[in-house]
């Protein structure tokens, strides 16, 4: 059966379900309250079910109404998205870059690879946006993501499951650390199982690097126990310093803030504390010329920091 959806009537939907009354919702579509009838009885008719039931106090939606109301939902949603990038074509940008990356690459990385980015392209945006290794792989293979930044990812798997190239990036290991004054700062290395006793300062719940320190203690038998949850790498040495916890977060973090505050770094035996990052595209000869010149530029980038490194 042919379908045809008109963009008034989900509206028109959308409106009736907020306020559960045909009068209102045609008032807030603009419509009379004929025209607005005539056009849920002629959608009732395509459809071949009703999407609302009438009674003296108003009208509430039947769960094929419901139904409707929640796709009207995503179809007008998307109908906004897609005004937005045209306005911004309309306003002279030329093209947009969706990269995804895990948190390391997002706090330490992203941020000054970027901002050198914009700066040499003007007419360009960046979409960006944090989730766990393995979603990212997902996201670039499926075409959400156009670049993803990813570490602790087993290459020769990724490629053969996912479609996925993969390009070397940085390497940035994960590591313990403590105030200097914790029971543990007496340890140059541990592994992860030996600290899951004691209190964490952890990053936001809605941080990659926050879900995959709770499935490696998962995986271990015993619960990550948050004392406090914070929003950077910075506030958390910050936290640790002042003994509210100890903390697992990048090497490059730790080494920066262990600088100028009282913390002490203690080498993670896992094998998944060694990371090494990298960049993934699905075909990068069909990307845009400008998303490939930011993956020149992060390769760029990964050159002079491993020559930095030797040096």
């Amino acid at each position: 059966m042919a379908m045809h959806f008109d963009l008034t009537d989900m509206q028109l939907m959308v409106h009736i379900s907020e306020v559960h009354s045909l009068t209102k919702g045609a008032e807030r579509s603009h419509l009379s309250l004929p025209a607005a009838s005539n056009r849920i009885k002629n959608l009732e008719n395509n459809l071949g079910t009703a999407l609302l039931y009438r009674n003296s106090q108003g009208v509430t939606l039947t769960p094929s109404g419901e139904a409707f109301v929640r796709h009207a939902h995503i179809v007008l949603r998307q109908l906004e998205h897609l005004r937005g990038d045209i306005r911004e074509f309309a306003e002279g940008i030329k093209g947009k870059v969706r990269v995804y990356a895990n948190t390391t690459a997002m706090n330490e990385f992203m941020p000054d690879i970027l901002s050198r980015y914009l700066a040499l392209h003007p007419d360009v945006s960046v979409e960006l946006r944090e989730r766990l290794s393995y979603r990212i792989v997902k996201l670039v293979s499926e075409g959400v993501a156009d670049i993803g930044v990813v570490a602790g990812i087993d290459e020769d798997q990724a490629v053969s499951e996912e479609g996925v190239r993969f390009i070397p990036y940085r390497s940035d290991n994960l590591v313990l650390v403590t105030s200097r004054g914790h029971q543990l700062a007496g340890h140059d290395e541990l592994s992860f199982a030996e600290s899951l006793s004691y209190e964490f300062v952890g990053l936001s719940e809605w941080s990659a690097i926050h879900s995959f320190l709770k499935q490696a203690a998962e995986t271990l038998g015993s619960p990550l126990r948050f004392r406090i949850e914070v929003g950077g790498f910075e506030a958390a040495c910050r936290m640790i310093a002042a003994n509210a916890g100890i903390g697992v977060i990048p090497e490059t973090a730790a080494l920066r803030y262990a600088a100028t505050m009282p913390l002490k770094i203690i080498r993670l035996t896992d094998s998944w504390a060694l990371r090494r990052l990298y960049v993934c595209v699905r075909r990068l000869e069909e990307l845009p010329s400008f998303a490939q010149e930011l993956v020149a530029l992060m390769q760029q980038d990964a050159g002079a920091s491993n020559g930095a490194d030797a040096a």
